[in-house]
């Protein structure tokens, strides 16, 4: 497999930016669609799959998630086209004879074992999250990832009958390019990691 170009690692990586404000212009139901395909490509532990996207794409959906939201973050979600609640589904293993079908019984692994599938959910959950952003970002659309909210409200408010579990919140869309803020600093390699 060869090496992706430079304007690729650029619009993926060093050129990406967290954005909060957002150009009155709308995401296609389509390129909605694209998206998830392209973050469901993305590997997870024994392709479980857990992570359930939640697009909240109408202002009567917004509103909805208003009470849970902290006050700093109620306009960048209101003007974004949309917010994604990435959550994850506790009996995600319910799915592993389709997703995992050359081990059987790989279901029971996590039905047997509720702290093994609480970890695995979550972890791989968070995964499909950052999978989410980079296919967004491979399709042209600007991000806007935070926490800042009350998950067991969120919860309350969308995952009654599924009882699915929220994890953090995307806004997507297109940025506004002259109110991005500077880059944060990054930790170098010798400060953040151990080659050993």
């Amino acid at each position: 497999m060869n090496a992706i170009n430079e304007q690729a690692t650029r619009q993926l990586f060093t050129e990406a930016r967290t954005h909060s404000h957002w150009q009155d212009r709308g995401v296609a139901a389509d390129t909605l669609r694209q998206l998830y395909h392209l973050a469901s490509m993305g590997p997870t532990s024994m392709n479980t799959l857990p992570a359930r996207f939640v697009f909240l794409t109408t202002p009567a959906a917004k509103q909805r998630l208003l009470p849970a939201l902290a006050e700093g973050n109620h306009e960048k979600t209101l003007t974004a086209p949309v917010t994604v609640i990435v959550a994850h589904d506790p009996t995600f293993y319910t799915e592993l004879a389709a997703l995992f079908p050359h081990m059987a019984g790989a279901d029971q692994m996590f039905a047997n074992n509720e702290a093994l599938a609480e970890v695995t959910a979550f972890r791989n959950g968070t995964l499909q999250g950052a999978w989410l952003i980079m296919a967004a970002r491979a399709l042209g659309l600007d991000c806007g990832p935070m926490s800042g909210f009350d998950n067991a409200k969120t919860d309350e408010i969308f995952f009654t009958d599924n009882d699915w579990k929220s994890n953090f919140l995307v806004n997507l869309g297109y940025g506004v390019e002259d109110k991005l803020h500077e880059r944060g600093k990054r930790l170098d390699l010798e400060k953040a990691c151990l080659v050993l």
